[in-house]
């Protein structure tokens, strides 16, 4: 890994949290991810399971955590299993977690390698009421690839089929989107390394330059800051192409006249930012690409004074495309006419404004999170309203990523430009 590691006291919290919802006389189980085959004899590169990197650190393939609270066999209310490593893998994959290393990185006293470590699984199952597993539950995507926990959990369900099995994402999900102050200052610095790239890319934009060689300029800057990369792949699209929302070819020309949208963020010790801006190529937009621009950032403005604890997701989204409607309105995309006869599942705004306003930001890009769920202090949301004309080869996205506290809101994207006019500036 490139990035500094984090604080184990951040992942020693995260386990209390986690054991204090449990049921008791149970263990819960994570695993690490898979590692996923690129071609004949190599990998994609690994990327630790969420969950798992939350209670433990442990940024490494072939890993599992087991929490025992009140375990009847002492010192194994935690315990850490990790990959034996040995001369053969420190020759052609390099160095690996001692188990001291491990403990140091995680705060699990208790480490066993994962050869020696079946044996131990069975006495704590046998002792335990009830098992947590922990299962991918995206309530807007069901995965046609399997993926380790699920295996595991079959093989618990056959081995084990007297005992009771609990879902351990209903937890994660409630707590992982309430971030301690070690999981935001993460999160702030993956910002900070964003905002280097945007001002990198303010002063290298210019007619002629190619879509490809922007994203070059980002992930420059992502490297020699000790980030991983990017927290996804990343939007670079110019003129039409900022109206395709998940735009990743990346592979047309910058022309004059044109707005450039880029959606992209950089991923520090696998947390993330995500930013979008849009700006115009050669410096300075038109009189009617200032007018969208401004009512996209009257949007997001509005948008941002709604994120407050309390406040419920899907009456939030509904407020928002009340502002957009009135934005709409005054830029002549849509009529009194088209409102009257909208769908009401499917407002007027949406032919011009098509995607969510926010989503929780953490160590997924997309956290996930209960859908009609309450906004909560400690929560980290996007905030990210667009409109895209594809008649008029313009489309405009401004995005920031905002905390919410107990007195207000912060957002953590305070020092990247987002005015118009600053960036018309920054860029001549």
């Amino acid at each position: 890994m490139k990035y500094q590691a984090l604080s184990p006291e951040m992942f020693k919290t995260n386990r209390k949290r986690f054991a204090a919802e449990m049921k008791p006389g149970t263990v819960a189980i994570f695993n690490s991810n898979d590692q996923f085959p690129r071609s004949g004899d190599q990998y994609h590169n690994f990327r630790q399971n969420s969950g798992l990197f939350w209670l433990t650190g442990i940024d490494q393939e072939e890993t599992m955590v087991l929490l025992f609270p009140g375990c009847p066999r002492e010192q194994h209310e935690e315990v850490l299993i990790i990959r034996r490593t040995n001369e053969h893998l420190a020759v052609w994959e390099g160095h690996k977690y001692t188990k001291e290393e491990a403990r140091a990185a995680s705060g699990i006293d208790k480490v066993y390698f994962l050869d020696e470590a079946e044996k131990e699984i069975n006495e704590l199952i046998l002792l335990s009421d009830g098992i947590y597993l922990n299962l991918n539950e995206n309530d807007r995507f069901l995965s046609p690839v399997e993926y380790r926990d699920l295996r595991y959990a079959r093989e618990i369900q056959a081995r084990y089929p007297a005992h009771t099995l609990h879902r351990a994402q209903p937890i994660l999900k409630r707590l992982m989107t309430v971030k301690t102050q070690w999981e935001v200052d993460a999160t702030q610095h993956a910002i900070d390394i964003t905002e280097k790239a945007f001002k990198r890319v303010l002063k290298f934009v210019k007619p002629g330059v190619w879509e490809y060689e922007v994203e070059a300029e980002i992930i420059h800057e992502f490297i020699r800051n000790r980030a991983t990369g990017h927290g996804y792949t990343p939007i670079i699209g110019s003129g039409k192409n900022a109206c395709v929302l998940h735009y990743i070819e990346n592979n047309q020309q910058c022309m004059d006249g044109d707005v450039l949208l880029m959606d992209f963020g950089c991923e520090y010790a696998n947390y993330n930012a995500d930013l979008t801006r849009s700006i115009p190529v050669n410096g300075r937009f038109t009189k009617r690409q200032r007018a969208v621009y401004d009512a996209v950032l009257k949007v997001l403005k509005g948008a941002r004074e709604m994120l407050v604890p309390g406040t419920k997701f899907q009456e939030y989204h509904k407020e928002v495309g009340k502002i957009m409607e009135s934005e709409l309105l005054g830029l002549g995309l849509i009529s009194k006419d088209d409102i009257a006869r909208q769908d009401k599942d499917w407002p007027a705004y949406k032919k011009y404004f098509m995607h969510g306003t926010s989503h929780h930001l953490g160590l997924d890009v997309h956290d996930l999170f209960f859908r009609y769920d309450t906004f909560r202090a400690g929560n980290i949301f996007t905030v990210e309203p667009g409109i895209y004309i594809p008649e008029e080869n313009l489309g405009i996205r401004i995005e920031n990523d905002v905390l919410i506290t107990e007195t207000g809101n912060i957002d953590m994207f305070k020092n990247i430009p987002m005015e118009a006019d600053e960036i018309e500036d920054l860029m001549n």
